[in-house]
C-alpha cells in the first residue's frame, strides 16, 4: 500500500510527515545560509574588487588568507611532487633568447667602462649565448645599463633555464612603489604602477617579496616607515647618495635620513659570496611549500662593485635559487617572490614601454604588468639622470 492510499486519518498523517520533513530542510538549508553568508560576502568582495590578477589566483589566495592554507598547502604540496622535474633526460639544443644584442664594453670619456665577465658555463659544451651578457637596447652615457642573460644552472637537471640581469649602478635608479594592497599600511600608496611622468627612463621592473603576512619584514619608502624593518632581515636598499645595497639589517627599526627605500624579505640566503647554511630548513623560505619541492623562485644580489644583480627560474628550492645568484656575481642576496605566479622581470628596450619585453617567461603576468595598477608592490630600474643623488623615490 503507498503513502497516499489509506484511510483520510492516515493521509493527513503523511501529510503532516511530509511537512515536517520538508520544515526540517528549510531549516537546516537557513542555518547553512546564514553560516555561509560571511563566507559567501567575503569571498564575493574580494573577487570583486579591484585586482590586477586572474580569478583563479584571487581565489586560491582567498582561501589560503581564511582559515584554509593548509588545504592550499596540501593541494600544492601534491601538485609540485606529481610535476617535480626528474633528474637527468636530454639536454637543450638551445637557450631562449633574450636582449637584443651583445652588450658591448662602451666607453665614456676615454676610460673602459665596467662590464660582467660571461657567467661560466656549468655544463658542457657551452649552448650558443650561454651566460654570454646581451643589451636590452638602450644606452646610457655611451654604454648598456642593463644586462640580460640565460644559463643552465643545475648538471643534474640539465633543462632547467636560469633568467639573470645585471643593471649598472653608475647609469641607473632603483625605485620601489607599493601595489593596491602590499604592503597592507602603505601611505601614501603612490601610484601603484610606474608613474607616466617617469616612463621615458624606465629600463626595467621586476617583483619583490613576499606578502606581509608571511614575512613580517620591513617597508620603508620616502621617509615613511610602513612597517618596522627588523634586525637581521635581509634588505634591499636606497641610500640618497644614488647607492644601492642588500645587507642583513644592522640598523633600528627606522633607518637613518640617508636612506629612501628599504625593502626586507627574510634573511640573507646569500652572504660574502657563500650560501646561507640555514637554507637547508626549507620552512624558512617560503612555508607554503617549504624545501621539500622545486618551485619557481625570484631573487635579488649585490655583486663587489655594487651593481643588483636579479634571477629566477623554475624548479628552485632556496639554496638553487642562492648558488645561481652567487654564480652570477652576487655576493649577497635575498630570496624575494616564489611559486609560478609572481616572479617578473620586464625590459623596456628603444621605444620604452612600448616595447616592453619578459625576460621571465612567466604565462600569468603580461609584459604590460606595473604599467597598470598592481596589487603587489614592485621594483622599478630608471635611467640615472643628472645628479647621482636620490632624493626620493617619484610618484608623480
Amino acid at each position: 500500500m503507498t503513502e497516499s492510499a489509506g484511510t483520510p486519518q492516515e493521509r493527513r498523517l503523511a501529510m503532516r510527515r511530509r511537512r515536517k520533513r520538508t520544515m526540517r530542510r528549510r531549516r537546516v538549508l537557513a542555518v547553512l545560509l546564514v553560516l555561509l553568508a560571511p563566507v559567501l560576502y567575503s569571498y564575493i568582495r574580494t573577487v570583486t574588487r579591484p585586482s590586477s590578477l586572474p580569478l583563479g589566483i584571487r581565489s586560491v589566495e582567498w582561501v589560503r588568507t581564511n582559515h584554509g592554507a593548509w588545504l592550499v598547502n596540501n593541494a600544492e604540496r601534491i601538485y609540485y611532487n606529481w610535476n617535480a622535474p626528474a633528474k637527468g633526460g636530454p639536454a637543450l639544443g638551445t637557450l631562449p633568447t633574450v636582449g637584443s644584442a651583445p652588450a658591448s664594453a662602451g666607453a665614456r670619456h676615454h676610460s673602459v667602462v665596467f662590464r660582467p665577465k660571461a657567467i661560466t658555463p656549468l655544463l658542457h659544451p657551452r649552448l650558443p649565448g650561454e651566460g654570454v651578457w646581451r643589451s636590452t637596447g638602450r644606452v646610457v652615457n655611451g654604454a648598456s645599463p642593463v644586462l640580460v642573460t640565460t644559463f643552465r644552472s643545475e648538471p643534474a637537471y640539465p633543462r632547467i633555464v636560469a633568467y639573470v640581469a645585471w643593471f649598472d649602478h653608475t647609469r641607473t635608479q632603483v625605485a620601489l612603489y607599493p601595489g593596491r594592497y602590499e604592503p597592507p599600511n602603505a601611505s601614501p600608496r603612490g601610484p601603484m604602477q610606474v608613474p607616466f611622468s617617469q616612463r621615458w627612463r624606465l629600463l626595467s621592473t621586476f617583483n619583490s617579496g613576499f606578502m606581509y603576512r608571511d614575512s613580517h619584514g620591513g617597508f620603508f619608502l620616502n621617509g615613511h616607515s610602513v612597517a618596522p624593518l627588523q634586525q637581521g632581515q635581509g634588505t634591499l636598499v636606497a641610500y640618497r647618495d644614488g647607492r644601492v645595497d642588500v645587507v642583513s639589517w644592522t640598523g633600528g627599526a627606522a633607518p637613518s635620513h640617508n636612506v629612501v627605500l628599504a625593502r626586507q624579505n627574510l634573511p640573507l640566503i646569500v652572504s660574502h659570496g657563500k650560501p646561507n647554511p640555514l637554507l637547508a630548513d626549507g620552512s624558512r623560505w617560503g612555508a607554503t611549500l617549504g624545501n621539500a619541492v622545486r618551485v619557481w623562485r625570484s631573487g635579488v644580489g649585490i655583486d663587489r662593485h655594487g651593481n643588483l644583480i636579479y634571477a629566477a627560474a623554475g624548479d628552485q628550492t632556496a639554496a638553487t635559487i642562492a648558488d645561481i645568484l652567487i654564480h652570477a656575481g652576487a655576493v649577497r642576496a635575498i630570496e624575494l617572490d616564489i611559486n609560478a605566479e609572481w616572479p617578473s622581470l620586464v625590459t623596456y628596450g628603444h621605444g620604452g614601454v612600448g616595447n616592453a619585453t619578459k625576460v621571465v617567461p612567466n604565462t600569468q603576468q603580461s609584459a604590460g604588468r606595473y604599467l597598470v595598477p598592481d596589487d603587489r608592490d614592485f621594483f622599478a630600474i630608471y635611467r640615472r639622470t643628472g645628479a647621482a643623488a636620490l632624493r626620493s623615490v617619484p610618484f608623480g
